[in-house]
């Protein structure tokens, strides 16, 4: 068990919002390939599955499944062309999710190596909450949180009080 000691504050700050809303015997399926973050929530107590790497704008056949309770999508509808579809197929009735707001001073991210490491969107609070409403979820519990960076520069000042992720709770309308 990771006992507090998380590879960046994003981490331990999504595990305590995790824990709040959903109970460990729930079954998760969680947005991506079996990342870090998946790694913790296992350790966590939590039984969680992983998609397979197959492009979620096209295939959304694994959210389609009606053994899941929850679906965690942890800074993945950022890097897809139309998280409406996706969101919409959910069949889980519970949905925690985390996008990376956009910040005025960065421009959005993207990878100059990896084509699949760019960010389409950079959400406002109020975009990604209509995102969800539109796509029939209901938001129970939301929360924006800095994560500053040790370096030195105008942006890692901004980063200690600018929040730049939004977490939130749904559930199917």
């Amino acid at each position: 068990m990771y006992e507090g000691n998380f590879p960046n504050k994003r981490y331990k700050h999504t595990l305590l919002f995790l824990q709040e809303v959903i109970n460990t015997e729930e079954k998760i399926l969680d947005l991506g390939v079996t990342n870090p973050f998946s790694e913790i929530m296992k350790e966590s107590g939590y039984s969680v599955t992983n998609t397979n790497g197959e492009d979620l704008d096209l295939d959304t056949s694994s959210v389609e499944k009606n053994d899941i309770e929850v679906v965690t999508a942890f800074e993945i509808f950022e890097h897809l062309i139309a998280p409406f579809n996706i969101l919409k197929d959910i069949k889980a009735k519970k949905l925690v999710a985390s996008v990376p707001l956009k910040l005025w001073y960065a421009n959005a991210y993207q990878s100059k190596t990896d084509e699949l490491d760019r960010h389409y969107h950079e959400f406002e609070d109020w975009q990604f909450d209509w995102l969800l409403e539109k796509a029939g979820w209901h938001i129970k519990k939301r929360e924006k949180f800095t994560n500053p960076v040790n370096k030195i520069g105008l942006r890692p000042i901004l980063r200690r009080f600018t929040p730049r992720y939004y977490l939130v709770y749904a559930e199917r309308l």
